[in-house]
């Protein structure tokens, strides 16, 4: 073994390290991050996300919210519109907490954002 192999060991280690610790931050932040969908009526369209700490809030997925909408006849979500961040980039925030009322020519999307999307508060 040259005088280097364990700097290099130690070094490699660190890296590591840093590595996990990086991935362990971006996953906690992927799944803080809200799935949102658009709500689709003959007369308009809205984003919303399923609030995360609601225990009766449907499972976030787009046939979880109609069919929790079609036995309930209302949900409670948060809708979400754009705005400028804090940085001046554009991003999804929460507008406010609204009641979605059922009705037949209601549809449920899963939106896919472009945006940075902000967590429900």
């Amino acid at each position: 073994m040259t005088p280097t192999t364990p700097r290099l060991r130690a070094r490699a280690a660190a890296c590591l390290a840093a590595a996990l610790a990086i991935s362990c931050v971006t996953a906690m932040a992927q799944t803080a991050t809200p799935l949102l969908f658009k709500i689709v009526t003959v007369r308009d369209e809205i984003l919303v996300a399923v609030p995360p700490d609601e225990a009766r809030a449907p499972r976030p997925e787009a046939a979880a919210i109609g069919q929790a909408l079609a036995a309930k006849g209302a949900l409670s979500l948060w809708q979400y519109a754009p705005r400028k961040g804090t940085d001046g980039a554009l991003e999804l925030a929460p507008r406010a907490r609204i009641s979605v009322l059922a009705h037949d020519s209601l549809r449920v999307e899963p939106y896919p954002p472009a945006l940075r999307v902000v967590p429900v508060p």
